[in-house]
């Protein structure tokens, strides 16, 4: 589950139809969370393997991880294993990581990702930025920024998500309607969007970095790193 603090925004679809936003819905109804973050535990089990599998190279060099937003762990976890070098964190809501054991390199630490992200060589967000307008994704990606260690030796945002392909005569129609799909579910339950690399760009320059690469292909997802 996503970290969040109050934000002014305005309403989501959901949030006219509930009478409040996702995450608060999913924070006080225990049983809406719970199924919440089995989807997402869920979601890490299918993609985990691929990423440390097929991205190896993503993260050679690097000691330390922040899963921001990573809820139970899963993805951190497959990490975490796969490169015992690499000591990882897990920064979620204080009620998702309360009561869950880490091991000799994985934590976990309850916060917000909006007021501080601990330090690290990488800092990775899968499917958060999604959730996020534009000004909210900006301030996200500014608190990551700020938590990378050793800014000139290869540390680096670790991002991935759907990115939209301008040129729809080169998918297939599953592809186009699934990366829609997507879209519109961000839309009305978050006011978040799926983007295109022309607006991932967009983004990064105005935060401020220097460098990105679209390096992996896992799916409809993307793995982007992003180098300040």
């Amino acid at each position: 589950m996503n970290n969040h603090g109050n934000h002014d925004h305005p309403a989501s679809p959901f949030e006219m139809a509930h009478g409040r936003p996702f995450w608060g819905l999913a924070a006080q109804q225990p049983k809406f969370g719970s199924l919440f973050n089995e989807a997402m535990e869920a979601d890490s089990q299918l993609i985990a393997r691929a990423v440390v599998e097929e991205c190896e190279g993503v993260f050679e060099g690097l000691n330390s991880l922040v899963d921001v937003g990573g809820g139970t762990g899963n993805m951190a976890k497959a990490i975490a294993k796969a490169f015992p070098n690499i000591n990882c964190t897990v920064l979620d809501q204080p009620h998702v990581v309360a009561n869950l054991q880490g091991t000799h390199n994985l934590d976990f630490v309850g916060g917000d990702m909006f007021d501080k992200i601990p330090p690290a060589n990488a800092i990775f967000l899968k499917w958060i930025l999604h959730d996020w307008s534009d000004e909210e994704s900006v301030k996200i990606l500014k608190k990551s920024k700020e938590a990378i260690l050793s800014k000139n030796e290869g540390g680096k945002v670790i991002i991935l998500e759907i990115n939209v392909s301008p040129d729809n005569k080169k998918m297939d129609k599953k592809s186009i309607e699934t990366q829609l799909m997507w879209d519109m579910l961000m839309m009305v339950n978050l006011n978040g969007k799926e983007r295109s690399e022309a607006e991932w760009e967009k983004l990064f320059l105005t935060v401020g970095f220097s460098l990105y690469k679209i390096t992996h292909t896992l799916g409809l997802r993307s793995l982007i790193e992003v180098y300040p």
